[in-house]
């Protein structure tokens, strides 16, 4: 952990730069932890993986849009511990090491979260955008062996099948998903028209079984960056496999959920976790 004191607030501990991993020839990874101060311990903790397109993005800044309805205090004030995750973006590695680094933050709440009152047996992950495609791929490919399994995962607008993701765009997308400059091509490091393995390994779908975790998805059906059928093909593959999943289509929201209130949503996020995590 981080030599810092954690701090104390009216409603939440804070435990800032906790190292999870270090990569050679990179900084630390860390995560940051808000724990409730009145909920009993230890509690539920939800690990936050922030979107970017896998290209911007940082946990320390999380976007104006987003603390406007403030997601994070009403999973305070619903009794979960918060933990903002970092992972380094394509420019700095290709797939699939933004995964391993989330699996880093999991790996240290399962084994060291009983010292910060993190119950290490009740861990959920929750991103939007490239950071639901995370979630989706942590809660899909990790497991109790190596200390990365979790128990739930909410995912906002997620990529879940990058080879479809250009057949399924929005008629007012401006995204080529095939290009050598997409994101998709970026995270995995080469051309995803001429490498549909690599993409293949970097799509959730691909892990799909049925003993994925409980994980709820997102999605508004007029988003032009991430198709609305990536959701809808990643809800299907889950029920087909006979895991636990359920789609929530929100009309006229466009990515971010830009054109809805974002509130209801965060509630019906959090209600999920209370219902699987809490139950």
């Amino acid at each position: 952990m981080t030599d810092a004191a954690p701090q104390r607030w009216s409603d939440r501990i804070e435990h800032r730069d906790i190292i999870v991993n270090e990569v050679p020839g990179f900084r630390p990874l860390t995560l940051d932890l808000v724990v409730p101060v009145e909920a009993p311990q230890p509690v539920p903790v939800l690990v936050w993986i922030h979107g970017g397109a896998w290209l911007f993005g940082s946990p320390k800044q999380p976007a104006d849009w987003l603390m406007e309805a403030d997601p994070f205090t009403a999973a305070i004030r619903a009794g979960f511990a918060v933990a903002s995750a970092q992972y380094r973006l394509c420019a700095e590695a290709r797939f699939p090491a933004q995964l391993d680094d989330v699996k880093a933050a999991v790996r240290w709440l399962r084994r060291h979260g009983d010292k910060v009152g993190v119950d290490r047996e009740r861990i959920g992950v929750w991103g939007e955008s490239a950071g639901g495609h995370l979630a989706s791929m942590v809660a899909l490919t990790g497991n109790d062996q190596d200390d990365s399994g979790v128990r739930a995962a909410v995912c906002w607008y997620a990529p879940s099948n990058l080879l479809t993701m250009q057949s399924q765009a929005h008629p007012s997308g401006t995204i080529d998903h095939d290009a050598a400059d997409s994101p998709e091509s970026l995270l995995i490091g080469a051309p995803l028209a001429e490498n549909p393995e690599l993409g293949r390994v970097a799509s959730p779908i691909t892990y799909v079984t049925d003993q994925a975790p409980p994980m709820l998805l997102i999605h508004g059906d007029q988003d032009v960056v991430v198709p609305v059928g990536q959701s809808e093909e990643l809800a299907a593959a889950l029920t087909a496999a006979g895991a636990e999943v359920e789609l929530l289509v929100v009309p006229g929201a466009d990515h971010c959920f830009a054109g809805v209130p974002l509130v209801p949503l965060i509630r019906d996020s959090l209600a999920f976790f209370s219902r699987v995590l809490t139950a």
